[in-house]
């Protein structure tokens, strides 16, 4: 008893690092939180007396568990709707919970986490724990089955695709003079005011699950976003600033509901993506409490 009291302590100590390696591989606030819960259980009933390096082990436990994850996604062969989403996470303005920057750190923006999303299991496998977390590519290898050489492959072919997400601008308040201007060119229906800050060819994604038939979308091009911007500031919704995955955003109510969160990403001084979640049951889910209203 003392020994699993021991471990449970350790594991304690690791789990928001643990969180992070699966919400970095998921996507998913509710599946990394089961994928660590998993780990723990699979960790009390081990022998861990050979284990030297107790947060490396941990990793690939947690990894292992994400990878057979995402392997059972992709043999279910489902056709989204529209556009997915990962969960987005929530914080307001002026701070960031400290429960979440272990989750955003290094920029896990809403961005990455969807170009992340249109890898194979095994690449994003690679490139999430080598390159966001320092695992060692032979340690990889054992996870994935596969050479040193050949993981190292996949690990290359996944930053190619990564490259073309848009790099933010150097700091939040950069970015948020650029979302202020957008919002405020929304509210005033100004069409001209709202092309000067988007890029364009700023790509809109909207998520709003499988009970809003229709409403999920992908619009491309500056002159789109704007006019679905100004058509949106008409329906009378009340907006409140947020840091979403600790960029720029805003979460969207109706009355007391959350509809939508939004996140920006503000790359070369314009308005490069937006990103929304508004699938009722997934917006449900968040915790929003940190926006005191």
């Amino acid at each position: 008893m003392a020994d699993l009291d021991w471990l449970a302590e350790r594991f304690e100590q690791y789990r928001p690092r643990l969180r992070a390696v699966s919400y970095r591989m998921l996507g998913s606030l509710s599946e990394a939180d089961d994928a660590v819960q998993e780990a723990w259980l699979r960790v009390s009933r081990a022998d861990t007396s050979h284990v030297e390096d107790l947060g490396a082990w941990l990793t690939t436990v947690v990894a292992r568990i994400c990878l057979n994850v995402l392997r059972s996604r992709a043999s279910r062969r489902e056709e989204p709707i529209g556009p997915h989403m990962p969960d987005p996470i929530v914080s307001a303005v002026d701070a960031v919970d400290p429960e979440h920057e272990t989750l955003i750190a290094d920029s896990v923006g809403l961005a990455l986490l969807i170009v992340l999303d249109t890898l194979a299991p095994a690449e994003r496998l690679a490139v999430v724990l080598h390159d966001a977390f320092d695992v060692p590519f032979d340690q990889i290898a054992t996870i994935i089955d596969r050479s040193e050489p050949a993981t190292r492959q996949l690990a290359s072919r996944a930053r190619r695709r990564l490259s073309a997400t848009p790099t933010p601008d150097a700091t939040v308040a950069e970015q948020w003079e650029l979302v202020d201007a957008f919002l405020a060119a929304a509210r005033d229906g100004d069409f001209d005011a709202l092309l000067k800050v988007l890029d364009p060819d700023v790509v809109l994604r909207a998520d709003a699950g499988v009970t809003r038939a229709g409403q999920s979308r992908i619009e491309r091009g500056a002159r789109a976003v704007a006019s679905g911007a100004i058509t949106f500031r008409t329906l009378g919704y009340v907006s409140q600033p947020a840091l979403v995955n600790g960029a720029p955003g805003v979460v969207t109510f109706d009355g007391d509901q959350p509809i939508a969160v939004l996140g920006f990403t503000v790359a070369g001084g314009k308005i490069a993506e937006m990103n929304i979640l508004a699938d009722p049951a997934r917006l449900q889910r968040l915790d929003l409490t940190v926006l005191a209203r």
